[in-house]
């Protein structure tokens, strides 16, 4: 799975909005919807927004 896949799941799940989910995530409010657009993120925001999600 890619991880604007799992994002869009955890949102669906919890309710919780996009930019909400981004600022806790990695202080980045328009991350999902950058992911959307074609951003591609490192390893160090891939491990943080897999950490924020776990832990929640």
């Amino acid at each position: 799975m890619t991880l604007l896949t799992d994002i869009d799941r955890y949102l669906r799940r919890t309710g919780m909005p996009e930019t909400k989910f981004g600022r806790l995530a990695v202080r980045d409010p328009r991350l999902v919807h950058d992911l959307r657009r074609g951003r591609v993120p490192g390893e160090r925001i891939c491990a943080r927004v897999f950490a924020m999600m776990e832990e929640r």
